[in-house]
């Protein structure tokens, strides 16, 4: 059967939503001590399935910028693409200048509350970023009939290889081969552009140590991008291939999977400069993701439990910043207050889920802010 318009669109929601849901889940457990390893980051090299969600975001990213195509590409289209940018990057900024606002609080934490050390890098800035290039690429490579463009996935499959090829060029002979926290390329590039005072406050090479990495760096967002056009590919294989969707994209997902598994030896896979290697291993699993909510019957009892997911999948970026900010702001007054662990409305309903829960892992992760 050919899935419609709406049953594309229902997927994407679902895959953006449990994207988003993952991405709150790590970025704010209740309990930092009882959140499972497997959903949190990989300390360096390697991948665990925290280290999934947020290609995941940006695979869906691309997904829905292949759908609006063929389309009609003129002055008003790029002042929608550029505001669209900006907004996000502003949006990561403030954000990220509600951690200050904590520390000149007097809540504590690394860095200073002040802007002279707001970190410019972050989750949304690369959001915006690699959105803006994906469409860029989009354009660039695509066939233009009259003011309309229509996409070409094999023009977009080889600015993926140009980018990806090019990154590990790049830190192979440029970076001197080092995929260490302080030594690779991109750090260099960062500490260079924005100073270590505004970069991520736990990019450290050792705990405790100077700021040396941005997680979310300006050379990584490149790669990053990469992981949009895949979701571009996506998009139009939903779009262009009927009922044979979820096979292709699950067939071509386990493909990426395995690419990026081979290439480790060569390129290590690495989440946190976004390796080549982890960047086709990412892609792979979103497709794979993406294949099976395509491909699940919609019954009343799945729909049923997918719909959390597409309400927050309709609403991701505002879902995302709302709990950021909230798991920022330590001590509020009109939230009881125990023990230290609760001080952030996370940590608040921990507590609450473990008296019902019992089991701190689950109560861990078992709330929605």
């Amino acid at each position: 059967m050919r899935p419609t318009g709406d049953a594309r669109l229902t997927a994407l929601d679902e895959l953006r939503g449990l994207a988003v849901a993952g991405m709150i889940l790590v970025v704010s457990p209740g309990d930092w001590g009882m959140a499972w390893t497997w959903l949190q980051h990989a300390e360096w090299d390697g991948w665990h399935l925290a280290d999934m969600v947020f290609p995941t975001f940006l695979f869906s990213v691309g997904v829905a910028v292949a759908l609006s195509f063929p389309r009609e590409v003129d002055g008003a289209f790029w002042t929608r693409v550029g505001r669209r940018v900006l907004l996000l990057i502003a949006l990561g900024l403030a954000t990220e200048a509600s951690y200050n606002l904590v520390l000149a609080m007097g809540s504590g934490g690394p860095g200073q509350g002040d802007l002279g050390h707001l970190r410019i890098p972050g989750v949304l800035q690369r959001i915006g970023l690699c959105y803006g290039l994906a469409v860029a690429a989009v354009v660039a490579t695509g066939r233009w009939t009259g003011r309309r463009v229509v996409l070409r996935p094999g023009w977009v499959g080889g600015a993926i290889a140009v980018i990806l090829i090019g990154y590990w060029l790049l830190l192979t002979f440029v970076g001197g081969g080092r995929t260490d926290p302080q030594g690779n390329l991109g750090a260099l590039i960062d500490q260079a552009l924005f100073t270590p005072a505004h970069l991520w406050p736990l990019g450290w090479a050792t705990p405790g140590g100077p700021v040396v990495y941005d997680p979310e760096g300006l050379l990584s967002t490149l790669p990053a991008t990469a992981n949009v056009l895949f979701g571009v590919l996506a998009g139009h294989v939903c779009r262009t291939r009927g009922g044979r969707a979820p096979l292709i994209l699950a067939a071509a997902g386990l493909t990426l999977f395995v690419a990026g598994m081979a290439l480790d030896p060569v390129f290590v896979v690495n989440k946190r400069i976004w390796t080549s290697s982890f960047a086709l291993l990412s892609s792979g699993f979103s497709a794979v993701v993406l294949a099976g909510l395509i491909a699940l019957p919609r019954q009343r009892i799945i729909d049923g439990a997918l719909t959390p997911f597409r309400i927050l999948g309709g609403n991701a970026i505002l879902a995302f910043i709302i709990s950021t900010v909230l798991g920022r702001f330590y001590g509020l007054g009109f939230l009881p207050v125990v023990e230290a662990a609760q001080r952030t409305p996370q940590g608040w309903l921990n507590a609450r889920m473990l008296s019902v829960f019992g089991e701190p892992h689950w109560a861990s992760r078992d709330r929605r802010i």
